[in-house]
């Protein structure tokens, strides 16, 4: 499925099958939609677009351009998506992940560098699955997600917000995802879900920030990869308004279980499409 970046490119901002070929344009609209329906689902939630949008850019690109366009529209979104939380915020609690997501980044830019492509899909479908695996653990043991009342694994610290900051870093700068590690941490702990939500943002908003400056800094990101981004901001931006009203009506319940069938199949179909191309390699 993997078309080339280049032909993908071309059929996505010119729209013209002699140049991007079916399946480059295609390709286009795929990756167009999943932008609008992750956005949409991050606005609904507060969590979720990379981890959303990760196995179908892997899909249909290199992880290199893949990894870096989802951190480049994350960083827009994210510091969009804040707006009107910052009050919620716990300023403590974000500068301690932050903290550690500055010592764990140059190790995640390290691994991007060197790592392996089919390694990266294969850590990019495994978070995901592990992480739909928690979700519907949680909803079992606390009633909803995101609110463990009568449950949680450890009480939080100050040694365990910079671990979590740490591998929140790593896996940002390798996989471009940075909010489960922190997400699962947070709730585990039981924290307030609105705390949760906001601290959350917040630290996207940082976290992608600085991840995009150091691939830029360290690894670059070529133009092209910049022009991608800028035509599929706009559908992110759509998706986001239009998660506004859907998540007011939407039931804590009925959003917990599409966003765990969600994240189940496309870790699943990640790790699968990743052992498919080991076995072949």
């Amino acid at each position: 499925m993997n078309t080339g970046f280049g032909s993908w490119l071309l059929g996505i901002s010119l729209g013209a099958s002699a140049l991007g070929g079916m399946l480059g344009v295609a390709s286009s609209i795929v990756l167009a939609a999943t932008t609008f329906g992750s956005a949409l689902l991050y606005s609904i939630s507060g969590f979720g677009f990379a981890v959303l949008a990760a196995p179908l850019f892997l899909l249909f690109l290199d992880p290199a351009r893949a990894i870096q366009l989802i951190i480049i529209i994350s960083t827009v979104l994210s510091m969009v998506v804040l707006r009107g939380l910052l009050p919620a915020v716990a300023p403590r609690l974000l500068l301690r992940l932050a903290l550690g997501s500055v010592v764990g980044l140059p190790l995640g830019l390290i691994a991007f560098r060197y790592a392996d492509p089919i390694l990266v899909r294969a850590a990019a479908g495994a978070m995901i699955f592990g992480f739909a695996i928690l979700m519907a653990v949680l909803r079992r043991r606390s009633g909803q997600p995101g609110q463990s009342k009568h449950w949680t694994a450890f009480a939080m610290s100050p040694g365990l917000d910079l671990a979590a900051g740490a591998v929140s870093g790593f896996a940002g700068a390798l996989v471009g995802q940075p909010g489960p590690p922190v997400l699962i941490y947070l709730l585990l702990a039981g924290a307030a879900a609105r705390t949760v939500r906001a601290t959350l943002l917040a630290f996207f908003a940082l976290s992608y920030g600085v991840t995009l400056a150091s691939h830029t800094a360290t690894i670059g990101i070529p133009a092209p990869t910049w022009l991608a981004a800028g035509i599929l901001i706009p559908f992110a931006f759509l998706g986001g308004l239009a998660g506004r009203p859907i998540g007011d009506r939407l039931g804590a319940e009925a959003f917990a279980m599409l966003a765990i069938a969600l994240l189940a199949v496309a870790g699943a179909y990640t790790l699968g499409a990743a052992a498919v191309a080991f076995a072949t390699a």
